[in-house]
């Protein structure tokens, strides 16, 4: 693909090409070690894959009801007008128009003579500038290319509000299993300093012992009211994301239970090769229109330098009073052609053209830079996807072994078979290594959802008229 060469059949190509070099193939050698499918599956309302009806839920409310989303319908509903303006010059103007008029003349010397007069008048005005250099041509080209980006960058919108309403959700699930993993540890570390305690009574163990217990209890404690404050901060979120104030949706999230999971993508997703992947981004498809609509530019200054022909006419009843204009009033037409031309205008329209050209120049690189951050979307989303899951493997196998380690340092210190520092050291592993699965798995989540909004979150390019309902997402096989 390169020049301004549109993904579309039949788009023109740009003077000036904007080469862009697209793998045939993605850089993560062994695909199937991040996403396994036999079969293509379709990306739409992607975020059921989670199989989590709250999620769900959440999703489609900010679909609905987020200001971003509103915002961007609004300015559908705008290029979708000022196409229908552009359009309408194409076509001739035709207008209706009555007059009333009422005259007095003085004659003499001393103005003791007098004439007064009425005139009365209905007719139609027609005028039609013929295009034939296209310029108002250009112009809906432009407008319709406009629409077009604009219903792209709705659907861009949507694919981003859904993801950051699923990372904001994975972030707070996230979060709320890490405080139920302190909360079970503190338990546990209050259960060994009491017993700490009742050993010191007993003169078995020196206060050194039983401040260090004390010490790591009120540490893990320490760590529960940031735990708090970012749960109420994710859930602030997903409120304004949802197009609520942010304590809206306190009491829906805190109903659920804190130590629900945090949610896990299923793997049957094919990846499709990276030029296939492009057709499926809004915002490339959205740079690629503006450059369409920057050529139509270009294409419009360079006809206003051209004559301009047009025809004008009107059709009219004359009649010295109102009611003779329906019997016996005269009938006035007039006929009128004409023709301009630019002969000095100081440079200023070749001056139009090379700023269109320019700006032309400004979309081609825009369109170079939204089809190299979309695979780098989809790159950087294979590759984290690929080292946290083998990062969570081995963080899963450490924690079980740190469980056991810890249970059995607990059971010898309460034999007498080792001493408190091995507690404290097996105790602190374990809470480190629970904490690091929870977040792990957590990344996990999110790497699955920014995988699937850089593969284009289950947009396609001929959902111009796309609402903010997710069943307007259109089926994309990937």
């Amino acid at each position: 693909m390169s020049g301004c060469a549109s993904l579309s059949d039949g788009v023109p190509q740009c003077s000036t090409p904007v080469v862009v070099d697209i793998p045939a193939a993605w850089s993560v050698g062994d695909a199937s070690a991040v996403i396994a499918s036999p079969a293509s599956v379709s990306l739409v309302q992607w975020w059921l894959r989670f199989d989590d009806p709250l999620l769900a839920d959440l999703v489609a409310q900010a679909l609905q009801a987020n200001t971003g989303v509103k915002s961007a319908q609004a300015a559908l509903r705008q290029a979708r007008a000022l196409r229908d303006v552009a359009a309408a010059s194409l076509w001739p103007a035709l207008g209706a128009s009555a007059s009333a008029q009422h005259a007095t003349s003085r004659s003499g010397s001393d103005g003791s003579g007098s004439t007064a007069s009425n005139n009365f008048r209905a007719g139609l005005d027609a005028s039609w500038e013929l295009d034939f250099f296209g310029v108002n041509r250009s112009a809906l080209d432009a407008s319709d290319a406009t629409l077009r980006a604009s219903a792209a960058s709705l659907g861009d919108v949507q694919v981003s509000i859904a993801a950051e309403v699923a990372l904001a959700y994975i972030a707070l699930r996230s979060v709320q299993a890490r405080l139920a993993i302190a909360e079970e540890n503190l338990a546990t570390q209050i259960e060994t300093l009491q017993i700490t305690q009742w050993r010191l009574q007993a003169g078995l163990v020196t206060s050194l012992e039983s401040e260090q217990a004390l010490a790591q209890a009120e540490q893990t404690r320490a760590q529960l009211p940031a735990l708090q404050t970012a749960i109420e901060q994710n859930s602030h979120a997903l409120a304004v994301l949802t197009g609520q104030p942010p304590a809206a949706l306190s009491s829906v999230l805190s109903a659920v239970s804190a130590a629900s999971r945090v949610p896990r993508a299923a793997t049957n997703l094919a990846l499709s090769l990276p030029a296939e992947t492009l057709r499926q981004r809004p915002d490339v498809r959205a740079a690629e229109q503006q450059v369409i609509a920057a050529l139509a530019r270009v294409s419009q200054a360079r006809a206003a330098r051209a004559p301009r022909f047009s025809l004008g006419g009107s059709l009219g009843l004359n009649a010295l009073t109102v009611g003779a204009l329906t019997n016996s009033a005269a009938l006035v037409s007039s006929l009128l052609a004409s023709v301009s031309m630019p002969i000095f205008d100081g440079g200023a329209l070749s001056a139009q053209v090379r700023a269109q050209q320019a700006a032309l120049e400004q979309a081609g690189q825009a369109y170079k830079a939204a089809v190299l951050s979309a695979l780098k979307d989809v790159e950087d989303a294979l590759v984290a996807l690929r080292g946290d899951r083998e990062r969570l493997l081995h963080l899963q196998a450490a924690a079980d072994a740190a469980a056991s380690a810890s249970l059995l340092a607990r059971q010898r210190y309460n034999s007498g078979l080792v001493d408190f520092q091995t507690v404290l050291e097996t105790t602190r592993t374990q809470l480190s290594t629970q904490d690091s699965v929870a977040s792990a798995t957590a990344d996990v989540a999110a790497d699955h959802v920014r995988l699937y909004k850089a593969l284009g979150g289950g947009w396609q390019s001929d959902s111009h008229d796309a609402t903010a309902s997710p069943s307007n997402f259109r089926t994309s096989r990937l």
